[in-house]
């Protein structure tokens, strides 16, 4: 699974490293290049006078490696809207400090402060604990002094942030993003398991695998999104089995013969909630905890009627560059891996505020 962080989480883990093994990070310096044209139309080539565009280009890059072509766009688009986020945020905390006759650094010092406590012991030796394997054999008296830093510049970065948020709020529509996300566009069909509603404004497609951790661990997150927006907010499953996960092509084709007796959901959410029992005798006996025919459920699962349906969908994910999994769409921008609940709900406020 690939993982993408923000600048932020970036600056923090690279903190949390040098703290415990002593490392020490260069900073270097570049002269600035302009970025290639996103122009379609440009020409980049010619042979014998036929003119070659970006968009031939991409079609071929596309057929050629569709997966690593997503994800450069998708890392292009999501280190430009960080800096779009950095960005606003320093004019809105400009705007905020001119308005209170104050300084930036205190402005911010000053409000901060209300927003979160500041670093004490507790904190201190809570951390140390949680990191303690990483601390090489020192104590925390011989860390503290490390420590403590490292915490108070974690807190002045969520503190901006939350800060951020709150301006950005009392902003309202004098806040605006025209940066355009890429979006793919995924095929769904009558087959495909739903929930919510046919009509909601925004739709998320899942490529997923029951055999996989990171897929359990955004199972929650997606109840989540459906508990706070409801019919707002539709989620469409695609199979989506990792060639290294041997059982998981059996366990989706499962959750389809469950669908059969109309429990899709309730197999689908059983696997997600105990995968280590996802070999067919085990998913027989999930099978009839959840209330289905015994009977019906072995014939559909022995003689693989869904399996056709379960490679169909790998083959769809295949195509436009999934490779990974949870991939998701949301109406058509990509979240790789597992992202907490807060970045499905920055996209969707998004999505739904263009409605």
């Amino acid at each position: 699974m690939r993982c993408k962080f923000r600048l932020a989480t970036g600056a923090l883990l690279l903190a949390a490293a040098t703290v415990f093994s002593g490392a020490c990070a260069e900073e270097t310096t570049s002269a600035q290049a302009p970025l290639p044209s996103a122009n379609p139309d440009q020409v980049v080539a010619e042979v014998a006078g036929k003119p070659i565009t970006l968009k031939d280009v991409d079609a071929k890059w596309e057929e050629f490696d569709a997966a690593e072509r997503a994800r450069l766009v998708q890392a292009m688009y999501q280190n430009r809207r960080n800096m779009i986020d950095l960005l606003v945020g320093d004019q809105l905390i400009a705007n905020a400090a001119k308005a209170a006759g104050q300084p930036v650094d205190a402005y911010v010092e000053q409000e901060g402060a209300k927003l979160l406590p500041a670093i004490g012991e507790k904190e201190i030796a809570a951390f140390y604990e949680q990191n303690k394997d990483r601390a090489q054999g020192r104590t925390l008296d011989a860390l503290r002094g490390e420590i403590k830093p490292f915490l108070e510049m974690r807190r002045t970065q969520q503190a901006r942030a939350m800060l951020v948020e709150s301006l950005k709020a009392k902003s309202g529509a004098n806040v605006k993003v025209m940066l355009d996300p890429p979006r793919y566009t995924v095929p769904t069909g009558g087959d495909d398991p739903v929930r919510g509603n046919a009509s909601a404004p925004v739709t998320i497609v899942e490529f997923s695998d029951y055999q996989c951790p990171f897929c359990a661990r955004v199972n929650p997150t997606l109840a989540k999104v459906r508990e706070t927006y409801g019919d707002r907010v539709r989620i469409v499953f695609k199979d989506f089995p990792l060639p290294n996960h041997p059982q998981a092509p059996k366990a989706a084709e499962a959750a389809r013969c469950a669908g059969d007796q109309s429990k899709y959901w309730e197999m689908h959410d059983a696997m997600f909630a105990n995968q280590r029992a996802l070999e067919v005798p085990a998913l027989k006996q999930t099978a009839r905890a959840i209330g289905l025919d015994g009977a019906s459920f072995d014939q559909c699962l022995d003689a693989g009627k869904w399996a056709p349906a379960v490679r169909e969908a790998r083959e769809l994910g295949e195509k436009m560059g999934v490779n990974s999994t949870p991939t998701l769409y949301v109406n058509g921008r990509a979240v790789i891996g597992a992202m907490p609940f807060e970045n499905f709900k920055s996209i969707i406020d998004e999505e739904l505020a263009k409605k």
